[in-house]
């Protein structure tokens, strides 16, 4: 199969969808990949290490995606690149629908079919190709909400993990999932108190256990919400449900009782958000607004900021999967893997994501049926 790779081009986004290392697997299996010139670039790999693993390097996107069987991106198709989908056309990527009805019908009305890395589902429920980047935004939400807690920033002036006679932040995250996780364990290490807040009991027994009571655990709900997010300096959100637009758990009101300069983090903002206030999605270039005297952080690709670790890492994952699809076609590879059967999200005109055709008001059409028409 001949795949290709365009260079990104959503704002600050300098992940690419694979490494030369990737390049290699691919082409010894038989395959062709076609590159853009300079797609790597902000990853740290370059064109000639492309081509040392057997790449064709192509001069414009239009070249790679007309030419291509599979075209394997990071992030969803911009607004620019959708005269690029057409029939026929397998595209493997970070989709997140459930917000995009304009993305969505371009997909559907294009008849593409969509592999989205934020569905492919194990039967455990895990997410192998959304856990890398989830582990990632998890740490970068510390680190990002530790910056803009700094007075030049705009934050109130506290350091997160105080000194000797001052108490050190309050960071306060919702949500106990990979993110969840994984922020906790930054803002731990960075000598914060921290709290989270999860809706399954059996989680937070889980986190209480992992992190030998160092971290508050209590159960979700609008009055502990409130209560603890008042008194946030730092507030995380970090909830996820596969493919649906993620639930306004946090609420205006909660947010206007925050201290003037407190900072939240809605990592969830790729699948719509889940703070109230958070209502437009920012970028690395212009990546936070302030209401309520609060300043909101609302990057939809946190990860592309750490470009060459997310990368690395996001290669690791989706190789396997392309890898499948490239030497068996995507209609065998959904039948013998039911992973990836799961993150089809549209193909041959209908959309295939229950979440996300009831997010969108679609009809949803199993998987099963709509490969029977390709």
């Amino acid at each position: 199969m001949r795949v290709g790779i365009p260079k990104e081009i959503k704002n600050n986004e300098n992940r690419v969808a694979i490494t030369p290392a990737g390049v290699e697997t691919l082409i010894k299996s038989g395959n062709q990949v076609l590159i853009e010139q300079g797609a790597g670039v902000g990853s740290g790999f370059t064109d000639d290490e492309y081509k040392a693993k057997g790449a064709e390097l192509f001069a414009t996107a239009e070249e790679v995606w007309t030419s291509a069987e599979m075209i394997m991106k990071v992030k969803e198709p911009q607004p620019e690149e959708y005269g690029f989908l057409h029939e026929g056309l397998i595209l493997f990527t970070y989709l997140h629908l459930a917000p995009e009805a304009q993305l969505t019908e371009a997909l559907v009305k294009s008849k593409v079919s969509a592999v989205a890395y934020e569905t492919v589902q194990q039967e455990d429920g895990s997410l192998p190709l959304l856990t890398p980047m989830s582990e990632i935004a998890g740490r970068m939400a510390v680190q990002v909400g530790a910056q803009f807690l700094e007075k030049p920033h705009g934050g109130k002036g506290v350091l997160l993990g105080g000194v000797p006679g001052v108490s050190p932040a309050e960071v306060v995250i919702v949500g106990g999932g990979v993110v969840g996780m994984n922020a906790a364990k930054i803002a731990l290490g960075m000598g914060a108190c921290v709290t989270l807040l999860d809706l399954n009991a059996n989680r937070l027994r889980y986190i209480d256990e992992v992190f030998g009571g160092r971290v508050r655990t209590i159960m979700s709900d609008s009055y502990h919400l409130e209560q603890e997010i008042q008194k946030a300096d730092l507030l995380i959100g970090a909830v996820l449900i596969p493919g649906a637009r993620a639930p306004k758990i946090v609420k205006e009101y909660m947010v206007q009782q925050m201290m003037e300069g407190s900072v939240i983090v809605d990592v969830a903002i790729d699948q719509g958000g889940s703070i109230e206030t958070i209502d437009r999605v920012t970028t690395h270039s212009n990546p936070t607004y302030v209401k309520h005297g609060v300043i909101h952080y609302a990057v939809a690709n946190m990860p592309g900021a750490v470009a060459r670790t997310s990368t690395l890492a996001l290669t690791n994952v989706t190789i396997p999967y392309a890898l499948q699809m490239a030497n068996q076609g995507l209609k065998k590879s959904a039948a013998e893997n039911p992973a990836l059967a799961r993150g089809i999200n549209v193909m041959n005109g209908s959309v295939t994501n229950e979440a996300v055709a009831n997010s969108l008001g679609y009809t949803y059409i199993p998987v099963d049926h709509a490969l029977r028409g390709i």
